[in-house]
């Protein structure tokens, strides 16, 4: 077994956070003067990586995240481009898996691509992976997506992804923001991956009810495990409190960090304990609430 890699051993029970330390692409004041990468690649640990869409192919700037298990890597969300030439999503994560397994050498590595919501701008890229080897999409569609986690039996389950050496990823149905929703708890790291249903934007939020369930349940769900942090799949927030980028917005300097705590979990209950059953926006500090009518 690798030394350093997920293991039944070495697998953190406990993770300690840190800051992701990292500073984003954020656009460019003009097409002409970008000078980002198409995809900006963090590597959080030897087994984590975090990707961000650059602003200048698609003003969703969504991040996706790769992680890495003894017997298959997993990636959350294709973002917001078909085109690989455009968007070379293909490309950067096949490089990222080859550069793994020259450190961490092994036969048969498989690719599982999985997603938060099945929105555009989360699955645009699934078809850069159809025909690539030992690589497994999971559409994101209602059907799919639940019947692959076996939330059609039971929604209330929580579903778990081994990825191998004790890597396994914990899976919630957390509809609201859409009905197929779902957040992803990483003991590796650490993270709550949850999509668009808590980010530092706009909580647009489909299902009043289904949203507020999922929030109650996310806030019980990390009351018994070790977040380090709470990273949802966009910044639309600017860093004066309560004020966010214009929507379809190119450049965005003064963006907060990405990561966010349980604490925001328990703003946004309060948030929608204060607008009570009249749905309207409303800007807090670090999120928006948005009916999305």
């Amino acid at each position: 077994m690798d030394a350093g890699t997920p293991s039944t051993d070495s697998a953190r029970p406990d993770p300690r956070p840190r800051p992701l330390d990292v500073r984003w692409i954020h656009g460019s004041p003009s097409a002409k003067h970008n000078t980002d990468p198409d995809i900006q690649v963090h590597a959080h640990d030897e087994h984590t990586v975090v990707l961000r869409q650059n602003m200048a192919i698609d003003y969703e700037a969504p991040f996706l995240f790769l992680l890495f298990g003894q017997t298959r890597a997993v990636l959350i969300d294709t973002g917001a481009t078909a085109s690989a030439e455009f968007f070379p999503l293909r490309r950067v994560v096949d490089e990222l898996v080859a550069t793994w397994l020259a450190r961490h050498p092994r036969d048969g590595y498989h690719l599982l691509v999985l997603h938060t919501h099945p929105h555009g701008d989360h699955i645009a890229g699934d078809g850069q992976f159809a025909d690539r080897p030992d690589t497994t999409v999971v559409g994101a569609d209602l059907a799919t997506a639940w019947k692959y986690f076996g939330f059609d039996e039971d929604p209330g389950a929580v579903a778990r992804v081994d990825l191998g050496g004790g890597r396994v990823l914990e899976c919630l149905a957390t509809p609201g923001h859409h009905q197929a929703a779902v957040t992803f708890y990483d003991p590796w790291s650490g993270f709550l991956l949850t999509g668009d249903t808590v980010y530092p934007g706009r909580l647009y939020i489909q299902d009043w009810a289904a949203f507020s369930r999922s929030v109650d349940r996310l806030i019980e769900f990390c009351t018994l495990r070790p977040v380090t942090h709470v990273l949802g799949c966009h910044i639309e927030m600017t860093t004066e409190p309560g004020m966010d980028y214009p929507i379809r917005t190119t450049y965005q300097p003064n963006e907060p960090p990405l990561e966010m705590t349980t604490g925001h979990l328990h703003e946004i209950r309060a948030a929608l304990d204060e607008l009570g059953d009249r749905p309207r926006r409303r800007a807090y500090p670090r999120f928006v609430i948005c009916p999305d009518d």
